[in-house]
């Protein structure tokens, strides 16, 4: 082994540079334990040598592993489901511990309450029994048999993509329900006032820190998508569509998400052009199979993501003037109806060209109503984009979904400055 080690170095270099990219990945981790350890660390030379030696001895530790395996589909597998699903996973935690301290370097004054209310937040037991729900009914969809002769993949994707949308929502609506009115009625929004912080810096650093925690949910479901999704095609051989990039693909295997091989073209590539070596590249491919699957499916989440935005921001508005319940049941409402308006307008107008009466029409213009006045929660529907037979552009699709995410910027935007003119005229005293 270790004389292999030494008559191709290029397989010791394979193992020091993906170490190298596990410990990059792991810095934040390693700066939020303990910053000014960090701090001073990083200006010590001597730390910056045992850091080089650490990851020397990494690297022959994992060139090691690379020759013991040896075999290329074990390394891609490997690669696949171990290095690349840890290596996404520490880039969550990273956005988990980075996105808060980036609001609070744009924005200093109203950061400090979006970071406080994200770490708030994340520390609520709700938040861990949301995720860890979804997370369990994500796993019990593998199992479920749908009855589709060859489509139970698709139906478990959309209720995957279903089940990170819902969870988002559920917990930032009764977070910024609950938070925010609690602040105003427990007087504590008082004293918060009474420092340097206006009520708009207070109720958009509010709305900012949940969505954020809403953000890093949905990023963690997400990463158990991609697992349970792989999961389900091995459940069950009719759902087994291995990628033709793969080294344990077959010939006569066929593919059953079109998107997940359209972006394995795309990011394949870099992440065997950075790798050395025969072994190194086999689990370099690996982990670029994990990552084309999960920057498809994260796709769909942001695609639900923004139906999350707008929902926190309807309940963050409502709060500053609605207790809990009432505003609970109200964004409620504008979830069904911001699903069911166009639906309702589409019927009857069909409806109407086959001569419907007075009832037909009085129901056509509230659902033109609703559908002018709320948001058009339709349009995040991952649906349309996996139930289909013809296959879908990936980038096309991320085109729409750039779109939409527009969309749900603006719709947040306009619930804000509502909430920010009922709260202005909100007596706090």
């Amino acid at each position: 082994m270790f004389s292999t080690l030494t008559n191709d170095p290029t397989v010791l270099l394979a193992g020091v540079v993906l170490a190298t990219l596990q410990f990059v990945a792991a810095l934040p981790w390693l700066w939020a334990i303990d910053p000014k350890g960090f701090k001073s660390a990083a200006s010590s030379p001597a730390s910056l040598v045992y850091a080089i030696l650490g990851l020397l001895v990494a690297g022959v530790a994992a060139g090691a592993y690379l020759v013991y395996k040896g075999d290329a589909s074990n390394l891609s597998v490997n690669g696949r489901y171990i290095y690349g699903g840890l290596l996404h996973l520490q880039l969550i935690v990273d956005l988990f511990l980075l996105l808060p301290q980036v609001v609070m370097l744009v924005w200093p004054k109203g950061g400090v309450v979006a970071f406080a209310a994200f770490r708030e937040s994340c520390r609520q037991p709700m938040f861990w029994l949301i995720t860890g729900g979804a997370t369990v009914a994500i796993w019990i969809s593998v199992a479920i048999p749908y009855f589709t002769f060859g489509d139970d993949y698709k139906f478990m994707k959309q209720i995957g993509f279903d089940m990170v949308m819902l969870a988002a929502t559920l917990f930032g609506v009764l977070a910024a329900s609950m938070s925010i009115s609690e602040e105003i009625e427990g007087r504590t929004a008082v004293t918060l006032m009474s420092k340097p912080v206006n009520r708009r810096q207070f109720l958009i650093g509010k709305f900012l820190g949940i969505v954020m925690a809403c953000l890093v949910m949905s990023m963690l479901l997400n990463w158990t998508l991609t697992y349970a999704l792989r999961a389900n095609r091995e459940y069950d051989s009719i759902n087994n569509a291995a990628d033709p990039t793969d080294p344990l693909a077959t010939p006569t295997e066929k593919i059953v998400d079109p998107m997940t091989y359209q972006a394995q073209k795309t990011v394949v590539p870099p992440f065997k052009r950075v790798v050395p070596s025969v072994q190194g590249k086999a689990v370099a491919a690996g982990a670029g199979l994990w990552f084309s699957d999960a920057v498809a499916h994260t796709f769909g989440v942001m695609l639900g993501f923004g139906q999350v935005m707008i929902l926190v921001a309807v309940a963050s508005a409502l709060a500053t003037r609605l207790a809990f319940i009432v505003n609970l049941v109200l964004c409620l409402l504008v979830f069904f109806l911001g699903h069911l308006a166009p639906v309702v307008v589409q019927v009857t107008q069909r409806a109407q060209t086959q001569g419907g009466g007075t009832g037909v029409r009085l129901v056509g213009f509230l659902g033109r109503l609703f559908d002018a006045l709320l948001p058009s929660l339709e349009s995040f529907n991952m649906s349309r984009a996996i139930i289909r037979e013809t296959e879908l552009d990936l980038w096309q699709f991320g085109t729409y979904v750039l779109t939409v995410t527009g969309y749900s910027l603006i719709y947040t935007v306009i619930a804000l400055l509502v909430g920010l003119l009922l709260f202005e005229d909100r007596d706090l005293a």
